[in-house]
């Protein structure tokens, strides 16, 4: 299927495919080649091209690597098919997790940020592969559909500031904190640094909670416009948080004393980012801690479909 979708893409006209579609003929023609080999093409596309040079379909995003592997930053082109994939990814993995750990009805506290994208000369959107994903209208419906939409409105998650943005996210957790199923991010360290970031901040966060005005840090009107719409002078609320702070020991255990439904924690928690799990574990506790599918910005490897597995 995937050649015949293809089948009409310059590249493998160039390699003598010629409408080829079984696997003996495309093992013949087309070798094995690294992003450097693609190069010339992919810029052909951000340049403008819209002729199937790489794909039958047009790519209409672009990727922009971490450049962890080079050194610089790569072009790698997204499209419909690779949102869909991304999609079913999600569905996969959730369907395993909702075996183990079900959830229903609830609200998401994740720490998901999407950087502002560019436009290539040729005038495509570019940006992080997150960031692609989260400002594709499919991603939201995906996230409500797994019950596992987030908390947080998409003004917060598309902030020009990062911090401003983690600030708001923490906030609205508060707001929904009885809501919160599951607590996420791309990465574990993101989800350390959000509730490091709560140790210093939460005395404001009950402030803006208590009063029902969100602090002058937040600075943007379109992030505070947005928060406008949730926070509401809620005192008993504050109390609280305060209550639930006072009485913790050295912070362990924050996540489930301030989320009392929170069912598991969900992010990338191995390779470079098991030395954050023993931090991750003392805000937990108890809460299983799962870790996320296996990707890159090239495309999936795979779903963990063992989600108890550590």
């Amino acid at each position: 299927m995937i050649l015949e979708e293809n089948g009409c893409a310059e590249y493998l006209q160039n390699l003598g495919l010629n409408g080829r579609t079984d696997p003996e003929s495309f093992k013949a023609c087309v070798p094995l080649v690294t992003h450097k080999d693609l190069e010339p093409c992919i810029q052909r596309v951000a340049d403008g091209a819209f002729s199937p040079i790489l794909t039958g379909k047009p790519i209409t995003t672009i990727s922009i690597s971490s450049g962890t592997t080079q050194g610089k930053p790569k072009f790698v082109p997204f499209n419909d098919e690779m949102m869909e994939t991304t999609l079913q990814i999600f569905r996969t993995s959730f369907a395993f997790r909702n075996k183990e750990f079900p959830i229903e009805n609830g609200r998401a506290l994740q720490f998901i940020y999407s950087s502002k994208q560019i436009k290539t000369k040729g005038g495509l959107f570019a940006g992080t592969a997150t960031s692609n994903v989260f400002r594709n209208s499919q991603f939201r419906k995906a996230m409500k559909a797994m019950q596992s939409e987030c908390c947080s409105p998409d003004e917060v998650i598309f902030g020009p500031d990062f911090h401003q943005s983690l600030y708001c996210h923490l906030l609205c957790g508060l707001i929904f904190h009885e809501e919160i199923q599951l607590v996420s991010s791309t990465f574990a360290y993101s989800i350390v640094l959000a509730f490091r970031t709560f140790e210093q901040v939460w005395e404001e966060l009950c402030d803006d909670i208590r009063e029902g005005v969100l602090t002058s840090r937040i600075t943007f009107p379109s992030v505070r416009s947005a928060m406008a719409k949730l926070l509401k002078p809620n005192p008993e609320l504050a109390d609280l948080i305060e209550k639930k702070c006072s009485r913790l020991s050295n912070w362990y255990g924050l996540i489930p004393e301030l989320f009392p439904n929170v069912k598991y924690i969900y992010g990338i928690m191995t390779g470079s980012m098991e030395p954050y799990l023993k931090k991750l574990r003392h805000y937990a506790a108890d809460v299983p801690l799962i870790s996320a599918d296996y990707g890159s910005s090239e495309g999936w490897i795979g779903a963990n479909i063992n989600p108890s597995l550590p």
